[in-house]
């Protein structure tokens, strides 16, 4: 089995300094002497959502027995729908029957919701306890799984209540990935697209020859979290650089949020929201000619959107909710070029005139 390992350097890390990610074929394999490298205590807690545990949840508690620790499951129905602040307290509920303590290990299994779901609670749970995060989609295994952001939603929007709290340890098991759907596949690949656009112009050309439908090799996986891994060291909180991970987000949130019913992706939304962006800065003379028509060629690969057939205004009213305002201004990320990006802090009101509208 090849596998690489990543370290990320933190100061939030609920094991203190950082963490490391295994990222490789079989790597599941090895969840349970890998946890119990960085815990003396033999007591942890799978939080998973329903689809996802009858496809790993019984493997992964298996694999955790194996190495000495107790592992009972708590599954909540599965999608955006369950994470909110009722999964949240029947999670409390489950972590308070099994006993968990300050000393134990919540580990998350699955995609965004169940990571992010359970990240908060591990977060809150008796002030904060060790969070191991086993991804298995391409997307939280390339994003959300590494950078300690961890929140649930509220009727108003996404991740409005939430915190910063660093996992002691993430398995990223390419394996896990054959399951997914070509929807799911392609909802992460709108990351890895994001990440080459942002940092990576080499990574952006590779793409444009790679089958962007299928499961990615572990290297370009690694790849993707070494970037977000570069930036979350450095701007651990989002007070600056790590806003550029937001690409795409401004608008994608408000077209996710105003679409939340019709079983649109996440990765399906920011893709909108880049190309939207890219087309309107590179009209302003902000980003370098041939920009869009090259991202939105590569969106189309991987069958992503490159717009929204909602109503504009309406998206631009939605915009007004998001957690990434500040104030009356947004921090919009914007492309300089393939490979290069900086923030601009804009008014909301000239919001409008910078999409043309």
């Amino acid at each position: 089995m090849s596998e690489e390992l990543l370290h990320v350097r933190t100061g939030l890390a609920a094991a203190g300094g950082g963490y490391d990610i295994h990222v490789g074929g079989g790597a599941l394999s090895r969840a349970g002497e890998l946890l119990a490298s960085v815990t003396p205590s033999r007591r942890a807690a799978i939080v998973t959502d329903s689809n996802v545990a009858k496809l790993y949840a019984g493997k992964v508690r298996e694999i955790l027995e194996s190495a000495g620790f107790s592992a009972p499951v708590f599954a909540f129905p599965a999608g955006e729908k369950s994470k909110n602040l009722s999964t949240l307290a029947d999670i409390y509920t489950f972590l308070a029957e099994n006993e968990l303590t300050r000393a134990d290990t919540v580990v998350a299994l699955g995609g965004g919701v169940p990571g992010d779901t359970a990240g908060f609670a591990a977060a809150t749970w008796q002030r904060g306890i060790r969070l191991m995060q086993i991804p298995t989609t391409l997307l939280a295994q390339v994003d959300s799984s590494v950078g300690g952001k961890t929140a649930v939603d509220l009727e108003e929007g996404k991740n409005l209540v939430g915190a910063f709290w660093q996992p002691s340890l993430v398995v990223c098991d390419p394996d896990t990935l054959v399951t997914l759907d070509k929807k799911n596949l392609a909802c992460g690949m709108a990351e890895i697209i994001k990440h080459a656009c942002i940092r990576d112009a080499a990574m952006f050309s590779e793409l444009e020859t790679l089958d962007l439908t299928a499961v990615p090799p572990a290297g370009l996986i690694a790849r993707n979290i070494g970037i977000k891994r570069a930036v979350v060291e450095r701007d651990e909180c989002e007070r600056g650089e790590r806003m550029l991970l937001n690409f795409g987000h401004t608008l994608g949130h408000a077209v996710e949020k105003l679409s939340f019913r019709l079983g649109v992706t996440h990765g399906h939304c920011v893709a909108a929201g880049m190309a939207m962006i890219t087309r309107a800065s590179e009209r302003r003379g902000l980003t370098e000619k041939g920009t869009s028509a090259r991202l939105e060629k590569l969106l189309g690969r991987a069958a992503l959107p490159t717009g929204t057939d909602l109503d504009i205004e309406t998206v631009l009213d939605a915009v007004r909710a998001d957690k990434k305002r500040s104030g009356d201004d947004i921090n919009l990320v914007v492309l300089e070029r393939i490979g290069s990006a900086h923030v601009m802090r804009m008014p909301l009101v000239e919001f409008r005139s910078f999409m043309g509208l």
